[in-house]
């Protein structure tokens, strides 16, 4: 038997077959366009995921040389959680609104105002942030009146891939979890946090597990994306939690540095460690949960860098660049809060900042100072992780990003931890393809997925740099300390 794992990343959509045996047969990516039209807005098309998935599909079959009545389950996974909206005839009413979206700082301040933050937090096991999607329907009431009035169904960003190919209405209970919409300790949807975000109840489906199968490809979908129509479709799993499963982090104390166009830091654990300046959410494995963290730009931010000022440089050439930088980048403190900020700040008026330029200063010392940046925010989530009394004992290093030793080398200096990279690691996909093959019962053991990736090169602290990393991070908690309170009034001035 054959499987499908189909990742709608933020800037790429990925597919990947794998076999039964712990092969995998072939992968294939489209990108994707992350838009930012005003300060702290983050959309993209759903229609652009749905073409990708079809043109990616063909591509693995083709590339693998196999028939589509192979395939014995198709599993999806993506951004959670995203918001996806359509009409009563299924129709998409506008682009996404994506997990780091912060434009909707008005009504995230109201909706804190009228919520007790401990009740918000003992029902949800979260706090009112720029992630919850309540604020972000309320935005869209306010400004888009007679498209909000419209909306019949919300899905995250897999689940209305999942539906595409099935017709089926479901939400995967990690998009339920992060969405601030759902009661933690009943598993449902809250009908009063329903009533917070102004949309009737019957607009949110029902909730999935991960392992779930909802419904089968239909004609319509089998034509589109070259799939056989009866082909089995399981619920699917948030993407971050799909790369740390695969990572292999399923033990107390495994920490997984997931560096994707956003930055994800996931810490495994066998209790609901629930805190307001964290997320929580179900791990793949059962009686797991993943108490975790996400800065809101990390690749995201590399990719405006070489997209803006790197006339044509691709990011390893970067890399070697700034591999000459001296740890610190020189004196400059970069703030990756370019879209706001999410774990553990929970600040969507912050904005990306650039402190210390000098003349002498090159575009190598601005790459350096980004790296840097994005390691310093995971810093900080290990020590909030410290102050819950949750020990970090392994660290993994996945997605994209993990590819660069620069990265990783810098990750182990700050954090004073080794870190292994996780190789043949292709990302989310993978985690949504063996979780399909689980659903449909061909594989009785979930860790049986560690068959398909392999541990790679472990990159370890130097001492020599403990010192000159103490000193940056330092910089870096009090230049956003000392900023705090004139973010809001860029907003101010942007809407002007």
């Amino acid at each position: 038997m054959i499987f499908l794992g189909l990742d709608i990343g933020t800037t790429s959509t990925i597919g990947i077959l794998i076999d039964a045996e712990g092969g995998t047969l072939a992968t294939a990516a489209r990108p994707s366009a992350l838009q930012s039209l005003h300060a702290g807005w983050a959309e993209e098309d759903p229609a652009l995921w749905w073409s990708n998935c079809c043109a990616v599909i063909g591509e693995l079959l083709k590339t693998a040389g196999i028939s589509a009545d192979r395939i014995a389950a198709v599993g999806v996974t993506g951004m959670v959680p995203a918001l996806v909206l359509l009409d009563r005839d299924g129709k998409l009413l506008r682009p996404s609104i994506q997990q780091n979206d912060a434009r909707a700082t008005a009504e995230i301040a109201a909706m804190q105002a009228r919520f007790d933050a401990d009740r918000f937090f003992r029902l949800t096991g979260g706090s009112i942030n720029q992630q919850v999607v309540a604020p972000k329907l309320r935005w869209l009431e306010r400004h888009e009146p007679e498209m909000f009035c419209r909306i019949a169904t919300v899905f995250g960003s897999y689940d209305y891939i999942a539906h595409r190919l099935t017709d089926a209405r479901s939400i995967e209970q990690n998009w339920a979890l992060e969405s601030g919409l759902m009661d933690l300790a009943g598993g449902h949807f809250a009908p009063e946090m329903v009533v917070e975000a102004g949309i009737a109840a019957d607009v949110l489906p029902p909730i999935r597990r991960a392992t779930e199968i909802i419904g089968a490809v239909t004609t319509e979908a089998a034509q589109a994306t070259g799939l056989k129509a009866g082909t089995l479709v399981i619920a699917g799993c948030a993407d971050h939690v799909a790369s740390a499963y695969v990572a292999g982090a399923s033990q107390d104390g495994d920490l997984v540095l997931k560096f994707g166009g956003a930055g994800d830091i996931l810490l495994s654990t066998a209790r609901p460690a629930t805190d307001p300046r964290l997320f929580i959410d179900h791990h793949i494995l059962p009686n797991r949960y993943f108490v975790n963290g996400c800065t809101a730009t990390s690749g995201s931010l590399l990719n405006w860098i070489l997209r803006e000022f790197a006339g044509g440089e691709t990011h390893a050439a970067l890399d070697r660049l700034a591999a000459g930088v001296p740890a610190g980048a020189d004196g400059i403190v970069l703030l990756p809060y370019f879209l706001g900020e999410k774990t553990p700040l929970h600040d969507p008026h912050a904005r990306g900042t650039i402190v210390g330029l000098g003349l002498h200063h090159t575009l190598a010392h601005l790459w350096r100072a980004a790296l840097e940046g994005v390691v310093f925010g995971f810093r900080h989530h290990v020590e909030v992780f410290s102050e819950l009394g949750l020990a970090v004992n392994r660290v993994f290093a996945c997605d994209g990003g993990a590819a660069s030793d620069l990265w990783l080398q810098i990750a182990a200096n700050v954090l004073a931890v080794p870190v292994t990279r996780i190789d043949r690691h292709p990302g989310s996909c993978l985690g949504a393809a063996y979780v399909a093959g689980h659903g449909i019962g061909a594989f009785a053991d979930l860790a049986g997925v560690s068959r398909y990736v392999a541990t790679g090169r472990e990159f370890r602290p130097d001492p020599a740099r403990q010192a000159v990393y103490d000193r940056a991070y330092a910089n870096h908690r009090e230049v956003y300390a000392r900023l705090k309170t004139l973010y809001p009034r860029l907003d101010l001035e942007s809407a002007a």
